[in-house]
């Protein structure tokens, strides 16, 4: 299945960001820790996204032919005091605002640094996309707040952070994603509750050569049920496998080994 648009990418963008800036104005805990990412605060976390969408912006923006520090982006560490909602959603929704106008002006084909092996704009609306739409599951548990998100996004965070592991396999010697070898060891994914067009399953087989992924209803060594949330949250160690929705078929062990050294950045 091909990714999603380049202006999906951006509206989902703006709308994950609106969601989140819900989270940071719901009255939660901004100093409550992340679960799910337990060296950051809510207020952390929220940091750390604002200031990424600050960082590619200005990549995009200036069409940057390498990587831009991070100390070179203005307003990223964002507001100087803490734990003021008000003053933190503004920052947020400012940053939301320029980088989404940032990528629609650039379009997708603008050439840009991006550390996947893809250099273009295009990289940066879906990277964003999917890194905000995770994370914002992270702030969701920190604040005890429900978590959904349309199929076709979830679907495409899976296909993206399979590239992304095999990419890394292949280009980062020393990373625990090289591990991920082996003769016919092979995972199945399975959203349960999404329509047959979507074809919201995936194989994918941990070949000596490297990682290879397809969507695809095929028997594996181990399989991976549940709603396409869940399967999705799971996969990016945001769920445990004991949740309930969530079903493991076969060799758990493996599907654990994956999860383990499944990891970038």
């Amino acid at each position: 299945m091909t990714p999603l648009t380049h202006e999906r990418y951006c509206d989902e963008t703006a709308h994950q960001v609106s969601l989140l800036r819900s989270v940071v104005t719901s009255g939660a805990d901004l100093s409550a820790t992340v679960p799910t990412c337990p060296e950051w605060s809510l207020e952390d976390l929220v940091r750390h996204l604002g200031g990424a969408l600050r960082w590619v912006e200005l990549m995009v923006r200036t069409r940057a032919a390498e990587e831009v520090p991070e100390e070179r982006v203005p307003g990223a560490a964002g507001p100087e005091a803490r734990g003021d909602a008000v003053a933190l959603d503004a920052w947020l929704a400012e940053a939301g605002k320029q980088v989404v106008t940032t990528l629609r002006e650039a379009g997708p084909g603008a050439e840009v640094w991006g550390w996947a092996g893809i250099r273009n704009a295009g990289f940066w609306a879906r990277r964003v996309t999917h890194e905000i739409t995770v994370h914002r599951a992270d702030a969701t548990l920190a604040a005890g707040l429900p978590y959904d998100v349309a199929p076709e996004v979830a679907a495409d965070a899976i296909d993206e952070w399979l590239q992304i592991v095999a990419y890394v396999q292949r280009t980062v010697p020393h990373d625990a994603a090289r591990e991920l070898r082996g003769a016919g060891r092979s995972i199945h994914l399975h959203a349960t509750d999404t329509e047959p067009e979507l074809n919201a399953e995936w194989l994918v087989e941990l070949t000596e050569d490297g990682v290879a992924w397809r969507r695809d209803h095929r028997k594996a060594d181990v399989a991976l049920r549940g709603p396409l949330t869940s399967v999705l949250l799971a996969f990016y160690r945001r769920l445990p496998l004991e949740a309930p929705e969530l079903e493991v078929l076969g060799e758990r062990e493996l599907l654990e080994f994956w999860l383990e050294r499944a990891t970038f950045g």
